[in-house]
This record gives C-alpha cells, sequence and structure tokens, in this order.
C-alpha cells in the first residue's frame, strides 16, 4: 500500500530534484506544454499585439474558466479510474434550470436561492452517475455516454425550443463582475483550483484517489472505502460542473438548448493532455487548467488567423490530434515503466 500512496507526492520531488525531473514523463509534459503555449501566444503577438494585451489575456482567461472548474473535478475521478463524459450536457442543463429559477419571467428566486439549487441539483446527477457505475456495475465511459443523450433530452424538453434572455441580473453579476482587473470566472475558477490541489496533496480523501486509481484491489486490501471513494469524485465533478454553469451565465447573452454541446471534448481533451493518465493513478489539476488555457489561446489564434468558419474545424482537428498523442505517450511511458520494473526484478532475483 506505501507504494500507492506515493503517487501525489511525484510533482513535490520534481519541485527540489532536477534529476527527479528528467525522469518524470509528467513534468516533462508539463513543461514542454507551458512552452507550447508560451511560443504560441509569443509567436501569434508577433503579428497581432493586441492578443498580448492584459484585456485580451483576461479575456481569455475568463472563457478558459468554466472548463478549468469542470476539469478539476474530472481529473481527480479520471486519476481515480473512472471518466464523465456527460459534464457538457449536465452544464448545459443546469444553465438551464438556473436561468427559469431566476428569471423575472419564470420562478424568479433570489440569486444565492437559484446558485445553492443549481449546484445541489448538480451533485445529485453526479451521485446518481456513481451508484450508476459503482453499484450497477456499468463502465463509466458507457453509463456517462447514455446520460449525456438524457440531459441533452431533458434541457430540451425544459426549454420546450424556447429561449431565456432574461436571467437573473444576480446570476449574471457572477460571469460579468471584475475584481483587481480581471473578470470574476477568473477568480473563481483559482480558487476552486487551489482548493482542490490541496485536497489532491494533502488530505486523506485525496490519498485514496490516488491511491483507488493506481490499483483498486490493493486500495480494497489496505482498507481504502473504494465505492464510497469513486461516488465522492462522481458527486463532486457534478457539483463543479453546477458552478461552471453559473459562471458561464454571464457569458451568453441568451440560454437555449443547445447550450453545452461540445463542451466535454474541450473539458476530456484538458484533462488528458494535461498529463492524467487515463488509466489512473497518476494527474495534476495544475496540468488540466494549463491545457484548458493551450486549448482557448488556439481557438483564440485561430479565430485572429482569419480562417472563417474552418477555424472551428481546425479546433476539433487538432483537439484530436493531442488527445492521441496523450495517450500514446502515457501508454508508452506505462510500458517503459514495466518493462524497466521488470528488469530490476531480475537484477535483484536471487541467482
Amino acid at each position: 500500500m506505501a507504494s500507492v500512496i506515493r503517487q501525489p507526492r511525484t510533482d513535490e520531488r520534481v519541485r527540489f530534484c532536477g534529476l527527479a525531473w528528467r525522469r518524470d514523463p509528467l513534468a516533462r509534459r508539463l513543461t514542454v506544454l507551458a512552452a507550447a503555449w508560451a511560443a504560441m501566444m509569443l509567436g501569434a503577438g508577433a503579428f497581432n499585439p493586441s492578443l498580448l494585451s492584459l484585456g485580451a489575456l483576461a479575456g481569455l482567461l475568463a472563457d478558459a474558466a468554466p472548463a478549468v472548474i469542470v476539469g478539476t473535478g474530472l481529473t481527480l475521478l479520471v486519476i481515480c479510474g473512472e471518466i464523465d463524459v456527460s459534464v457538457g450536457s449536465l452544464l448545459g442543463l443546469l444553465a438551464a434550470v438556473a436561468g427559469l429559477l431566476s428569471s423575472p419571467s419564470h420562478v424568479g428566486l433570489p440569486a444565492w436561492a437559484a446558485a445553492g439549487v443549481v449546484v445541489a441539483a448538480g451533485a445529485i446527477a453526479g451521485l446518481f452517475n456513481g451508484v450508476l457505475v459503482v453499484f450497477g456495475r456499468v463502465p463509466s465511459l458507457l453509463a456517462t455516454l447514455g446520460m449525456l443523450s438524457a440531459w441533452r433530452g431533458t434541457t430540451e424538453l425544459l426549454l420546450s425550443g424556447n429561449w431565456i434572455t432574461d436571467v437573473g441580473a444576480g446570476l449574471r453579476k457572477i460571469g460579468q463582475d471584475n475584481f483587481l482587473g480581471f473578470p470574476a470566472p477568473v477568480w473563481i475558477a483559482g480558487a476552486v483550483a487551489a482548493a482542490t490541489i490541496v485536497l489532491a496533496r494533502s488530505t486523506r480523501l485525496g490519498r485514496r484517489v490516488y491511491a483507488v486509481g493506481d490499483h483498486e484491489e490493493a486500495a480494497r486490501l489496505a482498507g481504502v472505502p473504494v465505492a464510497a471513494t469513486k461516488i465522492l469524485m462522481f458527486v463532486f465533478t457534478g457539483a463543479l460542473t453546477g458552478a461552471a454553469a453559473l459562471v458561464s451565465l454571464g457569458q451568453t447573452s441568451v440560454i437555449e438548448s443547445g447550450i453545452g454541446t461540445g463542451f466535454e471534448l474541450t473539458v476530456v481533451t484538458a484533462v488528458v493532455v494535461g498529463g492524467t493518465s487515463i488509466h489512473g493513478g497518476a494527474g495534476t489539476i495544475a496540468g488540466t487548467a494549463l491545457a484548458v488555457l493551450w486549448l482557448g489561446s488556439v481557438r483564440t489564434v485561430l479565430v485572429h488567423l482569419k480562417l472563417g468558419e474552418s477555424a472551428t474545424h481546425w479546433e476539433r482537428a487538432i483537439a484530436g490530434i493531442c488527445i492521441l498523442a496523450a495517450v500514446l505517450l502515457d501508454h508508452l511511458s506505462r510500458r517503459r515503466i514495466a518493462v524497466r520494473s521488470a528488469g530490476l526484478a531480475t537484477l535483484e532475483s536471487p541467482a
């Protein structure tokens, strides 16, 4: 069990030891990703200096905020050995619920009450997914793929083809206020990411998440409540999806049934490209946040290159290539580690 729970400490060794950095594929990937983002922004800024202005960077960070918020929860879920591909449809449903609850022409609840209901509804949706996966023994990819369609259909039934244009002013402010020159979504996303990093690194629950993802049976034999840990991560991801839905309300003029479409692709891509192993047991919140920023920057650069409608197609193609490359790197890294471990075991065995 000791070898299982040491996984979260890898990044701490990297921080203080250059040798550990050279041997750690996750640290190298984050460094390359950060360097690629900096090079892309500097290169694009050479042709269009406005991309590097404080206002443009603040807007880029604000646009990335919902994906960072959901990505932090999804990162822990994937580290735990599961996945949720329904977060985009759930975000759309929760945004519609928030709009209906806060709209003066519909329910007209106060902002705090509507926000509480939305976050609680997200947590309940996550609980449903977790129970379906853990006790129903349905693979999480298939279970949440089915829920993706279910949440989208529920949104369409809820809105009945209508648009919500008068979201309550209190909820609008969540996505529109500014503080110290940066939009409120940036501060919210930063606080969520920081709190989740502390949760992953410094709490018993965080160690359990890594342990379950690294070797579920070993964790169970060591007394880790595997089922409860997985369900809690589904609930955590659902609650954060509700928070992201509230943040996104200030970034859209109307709420319609298509809101959130494709959002799950962005978040899953960011989690995988950010270094989280699709097999579980390894990953970082910082890597996911950096990957979200990188993907958002790609979208912005493509728009400024004046590619028109083809910019969306290029963005999807790049995201797909990034997922394949990240999964391949993870596979090769795990294979290299397995070969190295087998070699050490052979050397240490008695003649």
